[in-house]
Parts: structure tokens; sequence; C-alpha cells
């Protein structure tokens, strides 16, 4: 798996999604298939999300630990790494320090 640095020929809405008091926010992106899929920061501290459809989270700066649903074990992501996230589910994304930048893959 590659870590994208751009992406190209895509539509963002320039309107923030921001979530926990600014502590994360993420744009939605476009591409022009129609599919869509966010960019996004995440500053230290933990979160939890709940997901519609099933998710593809490619971590592209930074690091994070992940729970996802009732998994007991956290797991660890850095820049590079991906995790998936079932439809109808949640996971807990935790940042230690610094940022932890992201493109999330809305599959299905």
């Amino acid at each position: 798996m590659t870590n994208p640095q751009k992406l190209e020929n895509v539509t963002v809405d320039l309107k923030a999604n921001v979530y926990f008091d600014g502590k994360v926010v993420s744009h939605t992106v476009w591409e022009k298939s129609g599919e869509k899929k966010t960019v996004g920061l995440i500053y230290p501290g933990s979160y939890v999300f709940n997901t519609a459809k099933p998710e593809l989270m490619r971590i592209t700066f930074g690091s994070c630990k992940v729970r996802i649903a009732d998994e007991k074990e956290w797991k660890s992501y850095g820049a590079g790494t991906e995790f998936k996230v079932a439809g109808e589910s949640r996971f807990e994304i935790a940042v230690e320090s610094g940022l932890a930048e992201y493109l999330c893959v809305f599959l299905g």
C-alpha cells in the first residue's frame, strides 16, 4: 500500500466537518466517480466514532491507536498504514501527541 500525498481531480466541500470541539476536523472530498472520501486531522485525545457504512482509514501522517467495536486490545497505526471498520459499528481512536492525519474512504 502506498501512502497518498495528494488527491487529483476531486471536488472539495469547503465547509469543515468539526467534531469534539474542534479536536477532529475533516473535509469531504468527491471523486469524479461520485465516491466520497474525507481528509482530516486529529489532535491529541481519545474519540469514539460510529459508522453508518464500512470505512477504510489510511493514516497519512503521525500515529494513533485504534480499538474497533468491542475489541479489548488497542492497535497502533502510523503513517502509511490503514484499518477497516464495518458499517453500523464504531471505533475509538486515540492520539497521544502531535497530530494524526488521515484519509477515510467510504466503502459500499
